[in-house]
């Protein structure tokens, strides 16, 4: 199988760049099963349900939240509308929708998806991420009840997000980090067949502040003082992520490559 998983989402800039640029990736690398991180696709903050629609009708067969997954208050009912679109495992126990589904790729192989959100240096206190992942990959075992598992850890530590990675090693075809916006150059795959990159990045303007226009957070970093709201970097965008192939008979990894394309970044994928 043929994955492609995108980072976080920023703003009006990159939903134009998944719209222009997915359709083409689908069809030139033969993808099977494409996930994208929406989390910050409506000004930067939060998913809305016309923004999510847009993200799936450019190709995406499963889109992922975050912390911000209802900063946008029409999302705690397009959830329940569309399985499509899954907030994090250990969120609030009564927060709306799902934080796993299984899904089907057009030969009908059935692909896991599923998120948590981390515990370290993040702004609320969350559930423990690993029992609740435990218990969802004991239920959907890999090489048997799916082809294909993957995991977003949405979290600000690198520590926390290479711990679940060698915590779902063997049993998740990829656990990939999101977040913090910015790439990382760890791509791999672990001894037990798992591939891991521990931030996919943004699919966002990199010349910006983690994908905001760079005046605001400069003046707060050097006056310690806001004077107006972060708007989103509006110019050329980087679609980041993740390519992996997998093993059908056994779900884990057979290759991974970061992708980049597009935009400032060097540009990189299959």
């Amino acid at each position: 199988m043929k994955i492609l998983f995108l980072g976080d989402v920023m703003g009006r800039g990159g939903r134009r760049a998944i719209a222009d640029m997915l359709p083409r990736l689908r069809s030139d690398w033969g993808l099977d099963f494409v996930i994208v991180n929406g989390e910050n696709a409506t000004g930067g903050m939060g998913l809305s349900g016309e923004h999510a629609q847009g993200i799936l009708e450019a190709g995406a067969d499963c889109v992922t939240l975050g912390d911000h997954a209802f900063d946008q208050k029409d999302m705690l009912r397009a959830i329940e509308g569309e399985p499509r679109i899954i907030r994090p495992l250990n969120f609030a126990k009564s927060a709306p929708g799902r934080g796993a589904r299984v899904f089907s790729d057009a030969r009908g192989r059935k692909v896991l998806v599923a998120q948590v959100l981390g515990q370290v240096f993040m702004k609320r206190a969350f559930d423990d991420p690993f029992s609740v992942l435990d218990a969802t990959l004991r239920a959907h075992v890999l090489g048997g009840a799916v082809q294909a598992a993957i995991i977003d850890i949405h979290c600000e530590a690198t520590s926390e997000k290479m711990g679940v990675g060698h915590f779902c090693d063997g049993r998740a075809s990829l656990v990939v980090g999101t977040h913090t916006h910015v790439p990382t150059a760890d791509a791999q795959i672990l001894p037990g067949g798992t591939a891991f990159l521990s931030d996919a990045g943004m699919c966002g303007d990199y010349n910006s502040v983690i994908g905001m226009e760079k005046d605001e957070p400069l003046r707060r970093f050097v006056t310690g003082m806001p004077k107006g709201r972060f708007s989103p970097a509006m110019e050329d965008v980087t679609l980041s992520g993740v390519y992996v192939e997998t093993d059908d008979r056994t779900g884990r990894a057979t290759r991974i490559e970061m992708v980049r394309q597009g935009g400032r970044l060097a540009q990189a994928g299959p």
